[in-house]
């Protein structure tokens, strides 16, 4: 099984570190390179590999400042934007990652660019500016149909998978959530447990599939209550789950 590291960064994010049982250690999205290195060097571990979901600059901005100290491959989209990446990836593709292997998903929105890491054995999905811990990525170059249909798609994965999303954004996330579905009571009981494990200045992720679909109002726009608050709040009929998914975003972005 992998063992999974979340190395907090500027203001909110986590750089994920990956170690296989076969001692192999990869980062994702490693923004910032000089806390990749500094923990590498305290845990006495080598870099094996980069692994890039998209190309904003907190996802990676390090990758140089690595590049300087290890001769690794840069795995991640075939974008313009990322002329660090030494191996473009697709949907579909297989990579090994030590004596574990990851799928890619393409899951555009946030950006057009935008790929996932799928490890199917271990369950465990690296994600990420699209799938958010009670949330989603806000939309750059791409359509709210595009991340409505990438999340549609994190969604149908199994529900024991763990989520591992680049940012700390939960509790804000949650009281837009809670806004929207004020009578859900799972939602109200997250908001208690993320509120004590951020009390103890603790990460609420890995988040799960199930959590998700059970309080993230992003994934939940096929249920009567988010899209009846949303057809509410923008004084219009009932639409389709697309329509509710789009309002919803541009909601949040001015919550």
């Amino acid at each position: 099984m992998i063992t999974v590291t979340p190395l907090p960064a500027f203001n909110d994010n986590y750089l994920w570190m990956i170690d296989t049982p076969a001692q192999y250690t990869v980062v994702v999205d490693p923004g910032d390179g000089k806390v990749v290195q500094d923990w590498l060097v305290h845990t006495h571990k080598t870099l094996d590999a980069i692994l890039i979901t998209h190309h904003h600059h907190d996802h990676i901005g390090g990758i140089a400042l690595l590049q300087q100290h290890y001769t690794v491959p840069v795995y991640g989209p075939d974008s313009a934007k990322i002329p660090q990446i030494t191996h473009p990836l697709f949907e579909g593709d297989k990579l090994p990652i030590g004596d574990s292997y990851a799928t890619v998903l393409s899951i555009p929105g946030h950006t057009l660019d935008h790929i996932a890491y799928y490890f199917e054995a271990e369950e465990a999905l690296f994600c990420g500016d699209t799938l958010f811990a009670g949330g989603c990525g806000r939309l750059f170059d791409g359509s709210p149909q595009q991340l409505h249909h990438s999340l549609t798609r994190l969604a149908a994965l199994p529900d024991s998978t763990q989520v591992y999303s680049a940012h700390e954004y939960t509790q804000s996330n949650l009281q837009f959530a809670l806004a929207i579905e004020p009578d859900n009571a799972q939602l109200q009981q997250r908001i208690a447990d993320v509120n004590h494990l951020r009390q103890q200045q603790r990460p609420t992720l890995p988040t799960t599939i199930a959590k998700e679909k059970q309080t993230n109002p992003f994934v939940r726009c096929h249920h009567d209550s988010v899209r009846q608050a949303v057809a509410q709040h923008w004084q219009q009929p009932y639409s389709s789950d697309e329509s509710t998914f789009a309002h919803l975003r541009r909601w949040k972005d001015n919550f």
